[in-house]
């Protein structure tokens, strides 16, 4: 059996700080946003959707509780919607999307919603805690550092400069933004309004169209002193003794923004669609995770993703384009080293160091903005992933319908 998406929306994305334009707004008001647009938009029997997964990472406080069956709840969808909230870390949106279309697939379930939401203003990362990184008898044999050691442990092992990564961060940028400016985003990317509708936000607040190399190049890297002063380095070097120095080339320019966004997407079966009037936008191939070492942590996408092609019976040529998270510029740099693929197919709308990456959320929206790039090109085949905190990379392959 087939797993459709029928439609794929996203809140637009707004700076994750007190002086964001969403930082207002309740992750529970940003979902409910995209759910009733979702109605509305398809006149939706909503009666008919049968669960709600949400991809959530910092899951405490506003976003606590289990914040997909809140959504669920205050959506007017109906009681009978159930909501089950996961974390795959930076992953999750995707995850939540790959179990909607495995529930589907087998038959279980008809109809669903997947998706994913972060409030990085109002819900800061690491809020959570978690033994991984906290707890000495865990992470001292798990060779633990934090993911801008991790990123810049990359770059120093794979020959990346600070040069290389600050020109893939202007182009992001610079594609974004002309993405933005030509309306690329438009078909699935929702403003989001406060309880009295007035629009709060109606683009994506991260963009900076006049980003260049000499600006970024001013910034100062970020996990120097996090790694020397606080022994990261020495953790790494001692993972990975062949890289002799650690070489911190990574900053705020060419790291992904911290922002607030939601996303949705529509997943089931060929009868459901048909029982409800709703023409399938693409199905999904394939998908797969994998888990890498992990201190070096961010090298999962190519591995994922090559599982990915081979379960579809694929090669990286048959993919169209590309969506790779942006976590950190070396991520996107060391997939396209690794799997051998063009910069020309990979993010050609920019990617969350220009737009924004809320954690939970990301995979969705990297899914719909692929759809929608996909269909505004006329062409067949994408594929979306992401590296993972903690060693892991996801993928999922689509075909346009």
């Amino acid at each position: 059996m087939e797993a459709y998406i029928f439609d794929a929306l996203r809140t637009v994305r707004g700076k994750g700080n007190k002086k964001g334009a969403l930082a207002g707004l309740t992750p529970t008001h940003l979902s409910v946003t995209l759910l009733d647009e979702l109605k509305n938009r398809h006149q939706l029997d909503t009666g008919q959707v049968e669960d709600l997964i949400m991809g959530c990472v910092t899951q405490v406080m506003d976003q606590g509780a289990n914040i997909a069956k809140t959504a669920a709840q205050h959506s007017g969808y109906g009681e009978h919607l159930c909501g089950v909230t996961l974390n795959r870390f930076c992953g999750s949106g995707l995850e939540a999307v790959n179990q909607a279309a495995a529930y589907v697939k087998s038959g279980f379930k008809d109809l669903l919603l997947a998706g994913g939401v972060e409030s990085m203003s109002r819900v800061k990362m690491g809020t959570d805690g978690g033994a991984m990184a906290m707890d000495p008898m865990v992470a001292m044999p798990g060779h633990f550092v934090p993911q801008g050691i991790s990123a810049d442990l990359i770059a120093s092992k794979y020959g990346f400069s600070r040069t290389d990564c600050d020109a893939f961060a202007a182009e992001s940028q610079k594609r974004a933004a002309i993405a933005q400016e030509r309306g690329y985003f438009a078909k699935s990317r929702i403003p989001v309004k406060d309880i009295n509708g007035f629009t709060v936000l109606d683009h994506d607040e991260n963009i900076r169209p006049t980003t260049t190399m000499e600006v970024l190049a001013g910034l100062d890297p970020s996990f120097a002193m996090m790694g020397q002063m606080g022994g990261f380095d020495a953790v790494a070097i001692d993972r990975y003794p062949e890289v002799e120095t650690i070489r911190h080339i990574h900053h705020p320019g060419n790291s992904s923004a911290i922002v607030d966004g939601a996303a949705i997407a529509l997943i089931g079966n060929q009868e459901a669609g048909k029982k409800l009037g709703l023409k399938p936008r693409a199905r999904i191939r394939s998908m797969a995770v994998y888990g890498t070492e992990p201190t070096i942590m961010l090298v999962g996408p190519a591995p994922a993703s090559r599982i990915a092609l081979k379960k579809a019976g694929m090669t990286k040529d048959d993919i169209d384009l590309y969506e790779v998270n942006e976590a950190f510029a070396v991520v996107p740099l060391r997939f396209m080293q690794d799997l051998g693929v063009a910069h020309e197919k990979v993010n050609v709308n920019g990617g969350a160091i220009a737009l924004g990456h809320p954690l939970g959320a990301t995979g969705c929206m990297l899914l719909g903005t692929l759809i929608d790039e996909l269909e505004r090109q006329d062409l067949a085949t994408g594929l979306v992933t992401l590296c993972i905190g903690g060693g892991m990379g996801i993928a999922t392959i689509i075909e346009r319908v």
